[in-house]
């Protein structure tokens, strides 16, 4: 039986942390470059191979992991106020359920707008159960407003000896900007206006 306070709960084989710069696409360079950045953890699933009820516990005891992701996410960008998007996702292996990877979502999100200063806006997320080494693709959208089409972007994540079919890959996504050459109208950072994370 495992709980919260068991420190065998949440056990890190390996961490993996990458900054992605997109300098152009196509067209002339930007004022400055976009940098996408993930952070990554590969645990073990203490539920793995058998269904559990409560998986609360999990869920409070990877709050640290979120955290400590988090913050070098933010390092790794320079600092909180440049972090405009940010989005979650878990891979869980084989031996596991689609549940398992869902407690990121209390886990990650809170640990993101923590660290960030609450903004408003709800973190996507993307979550699968499958093979080690399967590559995920995360949505990433503006942190103060859902809306801000200019920030609705994409970025891989993936180890490739990991998730194996008792782990779970967690990461959590953030980036300095909306996409390069964004052009296509709709709500912008500079007009929202109603704070509700959504406008």
């Amino acid at each position: 039986m495992t709980s919260a306070e068991d420190p065998e709960l949440v056990r890190v084989r390996k961490r993996a942390l990458s900054i992605e710069t997109v300098f152009h696409e196509f067209g002339p360079a930007p004022q400055r470059p976009v940098r996408l950045a993930t952070a990554s953890a590969v645990v073990a699933n203490p539920f793995a191979g058998r269904y559990v009820e409560d998986l609360t516990g999990f869920m409070t005891a990877l709050r640290p992991l979120g955290m400590s992701l988090a913050e070098e996410l933010i390092d790794g960008l320079g600092g909180a106020d440049n972090v405009e998007a940010y989005g979650k996702a878990s891979i869980v292996g084989v031996n596991g359920e689609l549940e398992h990877g869902a407690v990121w979502h209390e886990a990650g999100g809170w640990a993101m707008r923590e660290s960030l200063g609450n903004p408003k806006a709800i973190v996507p997320s993307a979550k699968a159960v499958a093979a080690t080494g399967y590559r995920l693709m995360v949505p990433l959208h503006y942190v103060h407003a859902a809306y801000v089409r200019s920030h609705y972007n994409v970025v891989e994540v993936g180890i490739q000896d990991a998730p194996r079919p008792d782990e779970i890959l967690f990461a959590l996504a953030m980036c300095d900007g909306g996409r390069i050459h964004a052009r296509l109208g709709g709500l912008s950072k500079d007009d929202v206006s109603v704070h509700d994370g959504q406008r």
